[in-house]
């Protein structure tokens, strides 16, 4: 029901108190005007001609929402273009007919060039409820480039007509699935530059699991430390520099590597070359 709520929503401009008396008192049809369209009455037709996603105004980031200790992440909507072609038909004849027409025909453009925005009074059905997450804009009187309602009118059969475009932005969310994510309950950052400075690292082997008890010495300065459970170490008292490692595993060969230790590079992974 998605595009009768759309008409609703348009008609419903038309029938607005402000509106000029000639439209308020004029039928508001949707009506493909094809050679067998004759209405009765002064009618103002909205011909929904064209449907296409807007890609430019097109979001690829997931949605998120959170509720309690938990997240929603979805796809996000999109946003479609709904273009009418907008055209006036009078019941009278001759000179009474054609001058109908276009007055109508100017009143409409006029009074819906008021709605960059579509106020959300207007909004009827599944536009209202649930509310649209972004607003519905217009834009009237445009016409796609290399295009011309000839066009349109030749793809019916019949003679062209005064018309003008009237496009509609919505949003349509097509996607029923959600993720369900967790909400995060603590944080911890480990800061590649420590408030305090020291060159400070991890020892892992070759497996890349953490190797406690091995030796590290700094050659140049002979300063030493052991690696902890977790196979981190710190030598503070350095200046910055380029300095050599000695890494001595338990039970293993010792392995040397150059360093360098400066302000934003305070941290390192040695990685033991040896079973």
């Amino acid at each position: 029901m998605m595009f009768d709520d759309l008409d609703a929503t348009v008609k419903a401009l038309f029938d607005d108190a402000a509106a000029p008396a000639e439209l308020r008192a004029a039928d508001i049809s949707f009506d493909t005007p094809d050679r067998a369209y004759k209405p009765a009455q002064a009618t103002v037709n909205l011909f929904l001609h064209e449907v296409c996603e807007n890609r430019a105004l097109r979001d690829e980031a997931r949605v998120m929402t959170r509720s309690g200790d938990r997240y929603t992440s979805r796809l996000p909507a999109l946003r479609v273009d709904c273009a009418y072609l907008a055209t006036a038909w009078s019941a009278q004849a001759g000179g009474l007919k054609a001058a109908e027409e276009h007055r109508l025909l100017g009143l409409a453009l006029r009074w819906l060039s008021r709605f960059p925005v579509v106020d959300e009074r207007f909004l009827r059905g599944s536009l209202r409820t649930p509310p649209q997450p972004y607003p519905l804009s217009t834009t009237v009187a445009q016409t796609q480039e290399g295009r011309s309602n000839a066009e349109f009118w030749s793809a019916l059969g019949v003679p062209p007509r005064p018309a003008f475009s009237v496009t509609v932005t919505m949003t349509v969310d097509p996607f029923d699935e959600a993720d369900e994510l967790a909400a995060a309950r603590r944080l911890h950052l480990d800061s590649t530059v420590m408030p305090h400075a020291a060159l400070a690292g991890r020892v892992l082997d070759h497996t890349l699991a953490p190797v406690q008890g091995a030796e590290v010495t700094v050659v140049e300065t002979g300063a030493r430390t052991a690696s902890a459970m977790g196979g981190e170490f710190a030598v503070p008292g350095l200046a910055f520099g380029d300095y050599t490692l000695r890494v001595q595993p338990p039970g293993g060969p010792a392995e040397q590597l150059a360093v360098t230790y400066a302000a934003d590079h305070q941290r390192l992974t040695v990685v033991l070359s040896q079973p």
